[in-house]
Order: C-alpha cells, then structure tokens, then sequence
C-alpha cells in the first residue's frame, strides 16, 4: 500500500487528529540527538531495528515489533542495521491505560494493517470521517498486546555502574567478571552485587546475559548468520546461543525473525 506523500514530512503535534503518522528511512549506523516529543510515540519497525536509550533503560525494537514512548521522555535512537520504520505520534489524553515508561510490544497482522491504512491517508483526515475511525481502531488495539522481553534496566544513580554498564552494552562480547566489575566501580563484591540490584532490579549476570541478546538482535537484524552472531559474541556455538535465545524470547532466532 503506497504511503501518503504528506507521512514523509516532520510531524506536526498541534493538529487535532489524534494520531499523526510519519514514515523514515535510517542508514546503518545513524544515530539521533537526547530529544522528546510533546506526544506519544508508537515507534513500528518494518525493516531493520532500532535501540532507544532512556533513563528507564535501553529497549530493542527488531522487525514487527514496536516501541512505545511516553509524552515527555527523553531518549536517544541508534539503528544498528538499515531501518524502515512507521511512527504515530498519539495524544495520550485518548489512550487509556498504556503504560507511563516505554514498553515493546508484538505487532499483530491486525494491527500491522491499521498502521498501512493510516500511512495511506493525508495528515489533515476529517475527525469524523474513516480514518479517524481506523486511528480508534489503532488505539484500542494498544490496550490489549503483550510485551515484549526487550528492556535492559540501566543504573540511574551510581556514576561508576553506569560507567560500567554502558561500555558492556557497547561491546558484550567479552563480559568483565564479577571481581572486575567490583574493581572498576570501587566496591567490595558483596556491596557491588548489592547495589547493582538495588539500581536495576536484576542480578549482574542476568543483567549481562540480556546486554548479549540485545546486541545479538542488533545483529541479526542486520542479517548476519546465526553462527556468526554467536562467534561475534563469545558463545561456544550457534547451539548454546540458540539454546539461551529461546530460553528469553520462546523460539529459535530464524522464528523469531519470520513471525509475520
């Protein structure tokens, strides 16, 4: 379905539709500034991926999957691989219960169509006429699709932890032990396992465990092969991280990348 040629220029958040669409194009390895908008965001990836960093945490959104950024919040976007993605910028007065911190969701066919038909319609539709309806249809559909096990907490307080885990998101490949980790921040093992706990909610292996998966699907969506990913992050094989990916996501990453 052709996009409307008004979906490619900037948005604009003080018209009266209650959700404007916008369709871009990023290179691989573009990246965009600390920025907010004064509207929702739905962010659906056709193509590629996106990794948006919050104070909530970073968030992978791979192909048919799609992120949700509350009014407001401030984040920053990395496209690890060539991206297609659909935005609709929603008034959150209209939305009901979608939740206050950002949240990947599964994009059902269903809902997949909804966001073409909105593409395919000029920006000013009448607020009474069949796309405004289509654009009701969108927002209820938001209220009742699961999420997705994307989210990486990330420190918020401590200097050093942040330090410490924004260099293993950037390579976690090679994952410093926890004695080296309880060097880097200046903290006895004991005080290091404590407080990294108490900053994200998860233990520092589990933690480490979910920075590989993350870059893991940075990669494939970039169409590398199985096997390479696991030898580009340190597993013993494709079967051992076939074996952790199906452990965290319920399926086997050629699955996960065919679902639609």
């Amino acid at each position: 379905m052709p996009i409307h040629e008004d979906v490619y220029t900037a948005p604009q958040h003080d018209l009266p539709q209650p959700i404007v669409a916008y369709a871009e194009d990023r290179l691989l390895g573009e990246a965009g500034r600390d920025h907010s908008h004064i509207r929702g965001q739905l962010v659906h990836i056709v193509q590629g991926s996106v990794t948006v960093f919050t104070e909530e945490g970073t968030f992978v959104a791979p192909p048919e999957r799609a992120l949700w950024i509350p009014a407001g919040m401030t984040h920053k976007t990395v496209y690890p691989a060539k991206t297609r993605f659909r935005s609709l910028y929603m008034k959150e007065a209209l939305l009901g219960a979608l939740p206050p911190k950002p949240v990947v969701i599964q994009v059902t066919p269903l809902l997949k169509e909804l966001i073409q038909e909105l593409m395919a319609a000029p920006r000013n539709y009448a607020l009474d006429g069949p796309t405004a309806r289509i654009a009701g249809v969108i927002m209820d559909q938001l209220q009742c699709l699961p999420d997705a096990p994307l989210q990486l907490p990330m420190p918020v307080n401590h200097e050093l932890l942040k330090a410490l885990c924004r260099s293993i998101t950037s390579c976690p490949a090679h994952l410093p032990s926890l004695a080296e980790a309880s060097q880097r921040t200046q903290m006895s093992q004991r005080t290091f396992e404590r407080r990294f706990f108490d900053e994200t909610g998860w233990s520092y292996r589990k933690w480490c465990g979910q920075a590989k998966l993350f870059r893991a699907l940075e990669l494939l969506s970039a169409g590398r092969s199985v096997g390479d990913v696991a030898h580009k992050l340190g597993y013993e094989g494709a079967s051992p991280f076939i074996s952790k990916f199906r452990k965290a996501f319920g399926t086997t990453p050629g699955k996960y990348f065919n679902t639609q």
